[in-house]
């Protein structure tokens, strides 16, 4: 194992067949962490060479995603299908020194091998049967299968889960080219491993079992294997592997829900990974005490809960520049225009403590920027009654004299007004928040009106004043 100190050039290297998943980007965060720990580098690479499945929008998702979280790629990204030729070239020294062979097997014969296996219980496998052929089979395009080392074992130390061993025995030819001239995972990432210079790769503890198939092509190609680290997997609040039935496992639609990125990298980075009992890691404080041998071997649960209470954190502490811009492309896409209501670092200010999640602070915060013309029944019924009126008419005109629209000051208007009219704050106080936000929900009374403004809280008034007088005509 090399010096934990030196620097380390990782890489994350997802396939564009859909979006950037939670999983993904822990692993990257993973990656993109030790790289920064150790003065390093992190390399964004795109494994696209299954044509079918790869498309444009996943590309972009994913650097989407990337880009979000502020996961930033010190090179790249690379795509794997301009490296077609590049792979070719390496097949062509494997065949020439005798590291991989053609292989003309039909879809079939191989079919019955899998079929033999199974039904002897023993591990499908590859029998070696084209190792040695001399001549091609006319009118069958082959593929090109690495020769796999037929004893010994593949012994590496891997720098989450300790040291692992693996017979060669276990292992077949796999195949390295198909016939179309792609290739195939196990040989593409090697090739561009060894091309990029990765010297950690971490990714899933599910790709265990292809680390020593990769191991041995390494070294038939005469080249040092980098090191490896395989994190575990990520299960749903309910234990089970986590899933699209777990809700938003795309980091994007995370996002939609009204998570902020600081949070989600700081709650990511805690699945699996820890420094005592602590909870909250600015980004500077992950990349000074992060190390990937600290990963935790066994698989991490995701906390919902702990993941708003993160949330609401960052909301009330973290970098405001970065949460306003958030909160602006929330309230866009709520359809309400930041500029017809408070300034949003007032907005802020306020809400902050009654919310988890911006997407419940801009629905809470729609009075504040759009009008309404009714009221809701039952807090109408309740506080805007008749008697409301009187007490409702004199703060009015209190409020139509003040300058000083400020909470302080307005505070003090509507206890003067309580108090002259000798009746208690909560006699004015709930039929001025149902007139000023429609209904029986908002933050303190001097704040919400302090955000609503004083032209439109005066309308308001008028509307709701008027809303009692309809009420008394009718008997109501």
């Amino acid at each position: 194992m090399s010096d934990l100190k030196s620097p380390i050039r990782s890489r994350f290297a997802p396939s564009p067949t859909g979006y950037l998943h939670i999983g993904g980007a822990r692993t990257a965060l993973f990656a993109w962490l030790a790289a920064r720990a150790t003065g390093g580098q992190f390399v964004l690479r795109i494994e696209d060479t299954d044509r079918e499945r790869s498309t444009p929008e996943s590309v972009q998702a994913i650097i989407d995603g990337m880009d979000w979280l502020g996961l930033d790629a010190d090179e790249g990204p690379h795509y794997q299908s301009d490296r077609f030729a590049r792979y070719q070239e390496v097949t062509e020294q494997l065949l020439q020194q005798g590291h991989a062979y053609r292989c003309y097997c039909s879809r079939e014969r191989l079919e019955r091998l899998r079929e033999q296996a199974e039904k002897a219980k023993e591990k499908p496998r590859y029998d070696g049967h084209c190792r040695d052929l001399d001549q091609p089979v006319d009118g069958v395009e082959p593929v090109i299968r690495f020769r796999n080392p037929d004893d010994g074992s593949v012994v590496f130390e891997d720098r989450v889960r300790g040291r692992i061993e693996i017979s060669n025995e276990e292992l077949d030819d796999l195949v390295i080219m198909r016939a179309n001239g792609t290739p195939t995972y196990n040989f593409a990432v090697v090739v561009d491993d060894l091309d990029m210079n990765i010297n950690l790769v971490i990714r899933g503890d599910d790709h265990i079992n292809n680390t020593p198939r990769q191991i041995n092509i390494y070294r038939a190609l005469g080249a040092e294997p980098p090191e490896f680290a395989h994190v575990p997997m990520i299960l749903g609040d309910d234990g089970a592997r986590l899933s699209k039935r777990h809700g938003a496992v795309s980091v994007l639609a995370w996002r939609e829900k009204g998570y902020l990125p600081d949070a989600l990298v700081n709650y990511l980075a805690r699945l699996g990974w820890s420094h005592g009992d602590r909870e909250v890691f600015s980004r500077r404080d992950l990349i000074e005490l992060f190390r990937i041998e600290d990963v935790n071997r066994k698989a991490s649960r995701f906390d919902t809960e702990k993941l708003n209470w993160l949330n609401q954190h960052y909301l009330r502490e973290g970098d405001r520049e970065k949460i306003l811009a958030e909160l602006a492309w929330h309230m866009g896409r709520a359809g309400l225009d930041a500029v017809s209501g408070p300034a949003l670092d007032d907005l802020l200010t306020v809400q902050a403590d009654r919310v988890e999640t911006l997407v419940e602070l801009v629905e809470q915060s729609r009075p504040f920027y759009e009008d309404f013309e009714t009221f809701e029944a039952g807090a109408a019924k309740k506080h805007l009654r008749p008697v409301a009126a009187e007490p409702l008419s004199a703060l009015r005109d209190r409020l139509a004299n003040l300058d000083n629209w400020q909470p302080d000051a307005l505070q003090q208007v509507i206890q003067d007004t309580a108090d002259a009219l000798q009746i208690g704050f909560g006699k004015i106080g709930m039929p001025l928040r149902v007139a000023l936000m429609g209904h029986g929900q908002s933050p303190a009374i001097n704040q919400t009106l302090w955000l609503v403004g004083k032209d439109r809280s005066l309308a308001r008034i008028d509307q709701a004043l008027a809303f009692t007088r309809e009420r008394e005509a009718g008997g109501r």
